[in-house]
């Protein structure tokens, strides 16, 4: 006897509808299953054997061929439990395969029958609400089920509750956030350091790069962790969509699985390419898809491997990461906002007004060459952050704080909407919208031009001076740039200004 049902499968962070097919016939008792399993899918008939009996439904001795369709597509992780049992027990005539048909089942099977939460549920319970489909789940994962706005959901913790209460799904309801908002550190701890708390505020109502290069202790660090405390919240589509990533890991919190403050991911410079762009096998998605419309913030910026950060260029232009291999081509979302820190040379006093640099002429130039020009050159902002002087240390003069940077930046965003659309920046105009919203005047286009031969500035570099003056221009609340944009936008390409 033939029984199908549905199930999915994760590809990259999208989910893909699979049909679970299992057929009973006579022969000699064996369970083969096809169509491409993995390792912990060939694994399930061990399972299936327990779960099953453990449950109280007798497991047929006979010849069972279950498949897997698509069979061209990997089938990997342990969620095939479910829809298998359940196909099996439909197969042997247990559960009417009349109700099959509406529902999707994906969860992972004990060997006493009950079912244990699963990763990857998110974008499965948005390939159900594509679909029309029920989906059956485990308990633990229905939080996460319910981001998927108006679908039905049945979430079982045992195989028998799954077969015997078909028909009594529910309609999920979006989890609340309960507890105060949660905040992070704040710019008024920050003593000192106007210019690169400028650059912040422009880099986040903007959406632009920024590189701090300065003396170890002189606050980058610091500065950069008080970053996303200024960006706007995310939307529910924003959040949604990098919560998808998250669960395709396995990183969502159970209890509250939407995202509600942008993703700040601070990896180390010993990290392997895999492991920052994404790939592996079976291919992941690496740290810059999990700062999805968050910050990516590298410190000791030169100590990465060279590979990785020529590989940081693409997704920096593009907003996505294409991981191609011999079968397939996985893409990833990778939209981010890069902040990254380094010292002016490997001992990292080089200019220092205190402390004299150890390093000879080659070694700061070794050292500053492990950085390449295109590299560079999508680095909006590149800000020098001297020591801080001990009389601001010592002084009180008040500091402003996070809130009130914010509400210039939300501001700022808010004229970048009205001009650009719905979650557009300054950053990503296009060479055709530069000249649409970015007019210069006569005297402020002989300033550029001048500023763009004695700095010798690329065209990359030329069309992201205009775009930070156009934020600059917004946080002003100007509608046409001028001159002092301009000028201040200029003071932020230090790498130029250092003949770097």
């Amino acid at each position: 006897m033939l029984a199908k049902v549905f199930s999915a499968a994760i590809l990259g962070v999208e989910a893909y509808l699979v049909e679970v097919e299992v057929d009973i016939s006579q022969g000699l008792p064996g369970f083969a299953i096809v169509g491409l399993p993995q390792g912990a899918v060939k694994e399930s008939k061990e399972r299936l054997r327990a779960a099953i009996r453990n449950a109280g439904f007798p497991f047929p001795l006979q010849k069972i061929t279950a498949n897997l369709a698509p069979a061209d597509l990997k089938k990997e992780g342990s969620a095939f439990d479910l829809p298998l049992a359940v196909a099996l027990l439909a197969a042997g005539g247990i559960v009417p395969q009349d109700q099959l048909s509406k529902y999707l089942f994906y969860g992972e099977l004990s060997l006493d029958g009950k079912l244990k939460p699963v990763s990857g549920v998110l974008p499965v319970a948005l390939l159900a609400q594509k679909k029309g489909l029920v989906l059956v789940c485990p308990e633990g994962n229905l939080p996460e089920a319910s981001l998927a706005k108006d679908l039905r959901v049945l979430a079982v913790s045992h195989l028998k509750e799954a077969v015997l209460n078909l028909g009594q799904e529910k309609t999920s309801t979006l989890p609340q956030n309960t507890g105060a908002e949660e905040t992070g550190p704040d710019l008024s701890e920050v003593v000192g350091q106007e210019h690169a708390k400028r650059a912040l505020e422009i880099a986040a109502a903007g959406g632009h790069n920024l590189l701090f290069i300065g003396p170890p202790g002189a606050g980058k660090t610091m500065l950069a962790k008080r970053l996303p405390g200024i960006l706007p919240p995310l939307t529910y589509e924003e959040a949604l969509e990098t919560s998808r990533i998250y669960s395709v890991l396995g990183l969502l919190d159970p209890q509250k699985p939407l995202l509600t403050r942008r993703p700040f991911r601070a990896p180390h410079h010993t990290i392997s390419d895999a492991g920052l762009i994404g790939g592996g096998n079976p291919p992941r998605p690496g740290e810059i898809s999990l700062a999805h419309h968050g910050v990516l913030f590298l410190d000791e910026l030169p100590e990465f491997r060279r590979n990785a950060l020529e590989a940081l260029r693409e997704p920096l232009e593009a907003g996505e990461i294409t991981i191609s291999r011999a079968q397939m081509s996985i893409t990833y979302p990778a939209r981010f906002l890069l902040l990254a820190a380094m010292n002016p040379c490997r001992c990292g006093y080089y200019g220092d007004r205190q402390r004299p640099c150890q390093c000879s002429p080659q070694e700061v130039r070794r050292y500053r060459q492990k950085l390449s020009g295109p590299l560079l050159d999508r680095i909006d902002l590149q800000v020098e952050v001297p020591a801080v002087d001990y009389k601001d240390l010592a002084g009180k003069a008040p500091q402003e704080s996070s809130a009130q940077v914010k509400e210039r930046v939300l501001q700022a965003r808010k004229r970048q909407e009205e001009r650009l659309g719905k979650g557009r920046t300054n950053s990503s105009l296009t060479p055709a919208e530069i000249e649409e919203h970015c007019p210069l005047g006569r005297e402020e286009r002989s300033l550029l031009e001048r500023a763009a031969r004695k700095l010798n500035l690329s065209a990359r570099a030329y069309h992201r001076v205009l775009k930070i003056a156009r934020t600059i221009a917004d946080l002003s609340g100007e509608t046409e740039i001028k001159g002092p944009h301009l000028l201040e936008a200029l003071q932020y390409r230090a790498l130029d200004l250092l003949s770097w």
